[in-house]
């Protein structure tokens, strides 16, 4: 295809009799592993067997990218990692993972630009792209992208809150159709985490931290993404973050330095398993490790992509996976973000080079390694007698094979056009905002407030409408029947590098300035509060005094709108427990699920608008 999607020299092209070929293939041959007739295992080794050692390392990188807002491709460093996509073309690889990206047509263009590319090197490898998920309405370029035209649906964890199988099937599907349409053929998700720790930064893109729920929905996302076998319909995933990333120390995040330790202080480590036992059952093609380091258990105290006893032990041994393992971002190599130096996540193999970290992540038993690209330091362990070459071919052999099971090899092109229609197409958004009405939990109404009826005056703070579904908006307090007030959960704002400023991490309670505004609204007009969760908080002077209380988990004004007026009603139920105090945050055990004493809200929590008695609006 051309860069606008149409037909165009070198591309790949089928036959009469169904055969796919490259028109620049000399003298017409069909080599074997381009030949979709033969079993894909004929296929792998044929193409194996012609690679050298620079090809087949170059297959061990799975690099970030940002896309251009015009689609573009070309030799200038991108503004975001500092590389340049045709660089690494060039350099054959072949695993991109893309970040901030522009509309789906222009998204479109821009993958068929690089397949383009692609095929035009020695081999005509096809590039795989892959994504952090694009559905939901947190934007953290380190966990996942907000926007870019896909429909919307609430994180994770709101899915979660509706512990309904079959939408999370319906959601994962949707989105599967979406990322097809742009070619991305490799979802970096599901996030088989347990939220057992209610200060971990990451909860609002697990199911929560009840791990038979989780296992349950874990399987509905991959049966959605990947169907029940990967073919060229699929999006393969890459489940993570084996053996579970939930009980971080203290709450900070392994991004960091600070939150490098995991702990089972409860000897919980079998439990985080659950999860990642179900999706293994259920075929995920990939599995992540995380950054973290177990710390008094069996296990060497180094992070879970350096860990052999987990990644070949547990993973391999134990559990029988075959598929690809690729790290997490950036173990070798210290990166420069925005000014400020990151350090390379290698915590426990901080002390050893860059060639000596690889060694150990490829001793570990993982295939690829996220967010880089240095295939000089394969070739070089090899040529050193380091690694044996037998070593990476075995990793090589499973990328591959993903290729050649989702049709990357007979046809990586998309349809521009029909990825405008696609992506967020108007039944997707229909479904994604019913989602996120029924994803909303209803933590206390005890005045019967909810839903609201007739026309009454509300007082609008922290949603940016103009217009409700019934009343007026009022500009003052005072004037207002009812105040209606949308708040963030509590974190403590960090200030370090880049992307540390973007988690949600720390505190779980308010200061009391922060709220002083909400108390005193609260004695002045009946209000309704809802509060963004993701991740707990300790908020009992909010339930208190709110006449009603909701939570989200990713929802836009007009979904909260809808359940506040009683055009959708509130089915969710908390996956997670709201604890009453931060004392009791700091004595639970951050291995255990809902172990805190006396939470505020327990886990499973979530009223009806049936179990309280409906109030008239009240006077004004």
């Amino acid at each position: 295809m051309t860069s606008d999607g149409a037909p165009g020299a070198g591309c790949r092209r089928v036959s009469d009799d169904g055969v796919s070929f490259r028109d620049l293939n000399a003298n017409g041959v069909l080599d074997p592993y381009e030949d979709p007739r033969l079993p894909i295992e004929e296929r792998v080794e044929d193409l194996l067997a012609r690679m050298t050692l620079e090809e087949k390392a170059a297959q061990l990188f799975h690099q970030g990218l940002g896309v251009p807002d015009d689609g573009t491709v070309s030799d200038e460093p991108d503004g975001f990692t500092q590389v340049s996509t045709l660089g690494l073309v060039g350099l054959g690889l072949t695993h991109f993972n893309i970040y901030w990206a522009p509309g789906p047509e222009v998204l479109a263009q821009w993958h068929n630009r690089v397949q383009e590319a692609a095929e035009r090197t020695r081999l005509g490898i096809p590039v795989t792209i892959s994504s952090d998920p694009r559905h939901g309405l947190g934007d953290n370029p380190a966990t996942s992208m907000a926007g870019s035209g896909f429909s919307q649906w609430p994180d994770p964890i709101g899915l979660a809150a509706t512990r309904d199988e079959g939408l999370v099937r319906e959601f994962a599907d949707i989105a599967r159709r979406e990322y097809l349409a742009v070619g991305i053929r490799l979802a970096l998700h599901p996030t088989a985490d347990l939220a057992t720790e209610p200060r971990w930064c990451r909860a609002s893109g697990t199911f929560g931290e009840d791990a038979e729920v989780a296992a349950r929905l874990v399987v509905a996302y991959l049966r959605g993404m990947q169907g029940e076998t990967l073919g060229a319909q699929s999006v393969a995933c890459m489940t993570k973050h084996f053996p579970g990333a939930g009980p971080q120390l203290d709450g900070e995040d392994a991004h960091f330095p600070y939150g490098r330790e995991q702990v089972y202080p409860g000897g919980a480590f079998d439990y985080h398993l659950i999860p990642f036992e179900a999706a293994l059952e259920a075929g995920t093609a990939q599995v992540m490790p995380y950054y973290g380091m177990p710390v008094g258990t069996e296990h060497e105290e180094v992070g879970f992509g350096f860990n052999r006893g987990v990644v070949t032990g547990l993973l391999r041994e134990r559990y029988g996976f075959d598929g690809v393992v690729c790290s997490d971002w950036g173990l070798l190599n210290d990166t420069l973000l925005a000014g400020a130096l990151w350090p390379a996540r290698a915590w426990g193999a901080e002390h050893l080079s860059r060639e000596e970290r690889a060694a150990k992540v490829l001793d570990a038993g993982v295939d690829q390694f996220g967010g880089e690209s240095c295939p000089e330091v394969v070739v070089e362990l090899v040529r050193s007698g380091r690694i044996d070459e037998g070593r990476v071919d075995a990793s090589v052999r499973r990328l591959l094979r993903d290729k050649f099971r989702l049709g990357l090899f007979d046809d990586p092109y998309v349809d521009p056009d029909r990825a405008a229609e696609v992506v967020g197409a108007r039944a997707h958004v229909e479904r994604g905002h019913a989602a996120q009405t029924r994803s909303i939990v209803l933590l206390g109404n005890a005045r019967g407030l909810l839903p609201l009826r007739g026309a009454p005056c509300v007082y609008l703070r922290g949603l940016d409408v103009a217009e409700i579904p019934a009343g007026t908006v009022v500009e003052r307090p005072e004037d207002a029947d009812v105040a209606l007030v949308r708040i963030q959960a509590p974190f403590d704002p960090r200030d370090g590098n880049f992307l540390e400023a973007l988690f949600h991490a720390g505190r779980l309670e308010f200061a009391a300035p922060e709220i002083a505004w909400l108390l005193e609204l609260m004695e002045q007009v009946p209000t309704v509060v809802d509060i963004r969760l993701d991740r707990a908080a300790v908020i009992p002077e909010i339930a208190a005094a709110a006449a009603a209380l909701l939570a989200d988990f990713g929802a836009t004004d007009a979904a909260l709108l809808d359940v506040a007026f009683g055009r959708a009603a509130p089915e969710g139920k908390l996956p997670f427990e709201l604890p009453s105090s931060i004392e009791s945050v700091e004595a639970q055990l951050p291995d255990l699920p809902y172990d805190s004493r006396d939470p505020l809200f327990p886990f499973g929590h979530g009223l009806s608008y049936s179990d309280a008695p409906i109030a008239s609006p009240p006077p004004r």
